[in-house]
């Protein structure tokens, strides 16, 4: 039998997620899963691997807002073509257009989708436009798989847009590895100055 299933996402240990937990109970949700101190990335949200695997056809998944599934518009948007697959339905109760339930929800959510693939697309061909100009003027030199500041800053947006490691190193020519090493080391260097602020505060 169909279910209807809420997620919840709080960003840190001050927030409360009370608030949304009563509104998904309100719109039906019989089991709520939660997220506390938890970033958009997937591997720090263990309840929303669970509410994955608990989510089964015919169920609808309810959240109080898109962004509690992804950090990007992008990357939601193919979070809710991966549920639609599955079969799985789903509804924003802040967003009307985000409810699949609905056949003006499915197409206006259609359009939506149109919209953030086409942004991408754009994107990814400018990306590659710049590259191109950089190095026909000689400002990119050294082997392929170099990350210059300029690929630095163009995997740092294709990343927030939820692409792949995969995607971002084909639109930039250069390997998987060595995308994959500039942004681990940005993020640490994000993680360092992170923690130096704290301790100067503290």
């Amino acid at each position: 039998m169909s279910q209807v299933i809420g997620y919840a996402r709080v960003s840190t240990h001050e927030q409360d997620t009370a608030a949304q937990e009563s509104a998904l109970r309100a719109a039906g949700a019989v089991k709520v899963f939660v997220d506390h101190a938890a970033s958009s990335r997937r591997a720090d949200r263990p309840q929303w691997l669970a509410c994955l695997d608990y989510l089964r056809a015919g169920d609808t998944l309810v959240v109080w807002r898109l962004d509690r599934l992804a950090g990007t518009q992008t990357l939601a948007i193919e979070t809710i073509n991966d549920l639609h697959e599955r079969g799985v339905q789903i509804k924003s109760l802040t967003e009307p257009d985000i409810d699949t339930t609905t056949p003006m929800g499915r197409a206006l959510f259609g359009i939506v989708a149109v919209f953030a693939q086409l942004r991408v697309d754009t994107i990814r061909e400018n990306t590659r436009a710049g590259l191109a100009r950089a190095r026909a003027e000689g400002r990119v030199g050294g082997r392929p798989t170099v990350m210059t500041p300029t690929r630095v800053r163009a995997a740092v947006q294709m990343r927030q847009d939820g692409q792949s490691l995969d995607a971002i190193a084909e639109t930039l020519g250069v390997g998987r590895s060595s995308v994959s090493r500039a942004l681990d080391r940005l993020d640490a260097e994000a993680s360092e100055s992170a923690r130096v602020d704290t301790a100067a505060r503290s």
